[in-house]
């Protein structure tokens, strides 16, 4: 069993605008991080329409095959923009939520760290916003659901933003349960603890600005873990943001490196215990390059530890 890392060239491709943190060179930085670093390394590809219609409408694709520009840069809203790469760039990285969970199921990976930009976590059904344009985490786990006849998934996402397009896109399935630790007040606004889905299938874990790991550590073994243990998942899948880091410029919590490495040694515990040890991340936020490529990083390496043991 091994880990694998599924990335594409095409994430590159999507540009942003001059200062804008969602930039090209995140991904140098998470190259630079995992180089050497003993992965199975496979390219994203393209999303299947299918796919990407199991959690938006066909008129959200649409909208975003006529906004995509063919020369310079649109703006979809004061955050979100697309250059002539973009749409490639998000559909691989759907595509690329998607096969890392047929690697799972088929036995290839033990987990799979998917490192693609933009990230997805702000998208909902029919909105593109905060950075991002389509729900890969909730694409995957929709995927896991209905192709591989799992019965119960669950996504944690620690990103510092809540990941208000992840809950529009799950929390009327009962079959998945999303929990997000996130700094609060933020954007997008969302997140509140009483926001919690049809089935008490949503956990919304807010953080006080200046939350550092020992906190967030307590927020998840009080509030999280034990949820995730209970629901008894068939696969776990993480939003990994890493912009909760005390070097971000986005936010104002206080994690370090060796703090994200804890929570994905904890998720990897519960899917030991609950589910084969499935385990699909997927790249969220972290906007500082430095802190980014750490906790990168550090989020691997366990993965990669759990194959070995």
């Amino acid at each position: 069993m091994k880990t694998v890392l599924i990335t594409h060239p095409d994430c590159l491709e999507h540009v942003t605008p001059p200062g804008h943190p969602e930039q090209v060179a995140r991904m140098d930085a998470v190259a630079h991080a995992l180089d050497g670093m003993d992965l199975h390394r496979i390219l994203a590809p393209m999303a299947a329409e299918d796919d990407v219609l199991r959690v938006h409408p066909r008129s959200h694709l649409d909208a975003l095959r006529r906004a995509a520009p063919a020369t310079g840069v649109v703006s979809l809203d004061a955050d979100t923009h697309m250059s002539p790469g973009t749409l490639a760039a998000v559909c691989r990285g759907a595509g690329g939520a998607v096969r890392a969970v047929d690697l799972v199921m088929d036995g290839t990976a033990r987990n799979v760290f998917v490192a693609m930009r933009p990230p997805g976590h702000h998208a909902e059904k029919t909105t593109a916003m905060g950075f991002c344009f389509f729900g890969n985490v909730a694409i995957a786990a929709k995927h896991a659901l209905d192709h591989h006849g799992l019965s119960r998934v669950a996504i944690v996402d620690f990103d510092v933003h809540h990941g208000n397009g992840t809950q529009d896109l799950v929390e009327d399935d009962p079959r998945i349960l999303f929990c997000s630790t996130h700094q609060m007040p933020l954007y997008p606004g969302t997140g509140h603890a009483d926001e919690t889905g049809v089935a008490d299938n949503v956990v919304n874990v807010p953080l006080a600005e200046g939350t550092d790991g020992t906190g967030f550590r307590h927020a998840m073994n009080t509030h999280v873990l034990p949820r995730v243990r209970a629901f008894k998942p068939d696969m776990i899948v993480i939003s990994a943001g890493f912009d909760a880091h005390a070097h971000d410029p986005l936010a104002g919590l206080a994690l370090v490196a060796d703090d994200f490495g804890w929570i994905t040694g904890a998720l990897c515990d519960l899917a030991d215990d609950l589910c084969d040890g499935r385990v699909v991340s997927c790249l969220e936020g972290g906007y500082d390059l430095t802190a980014l490529g750490a906790c990168v990083a550090a989020h691997v390496k366990v993965l990669r530890e759990r194959c070995d043991g």
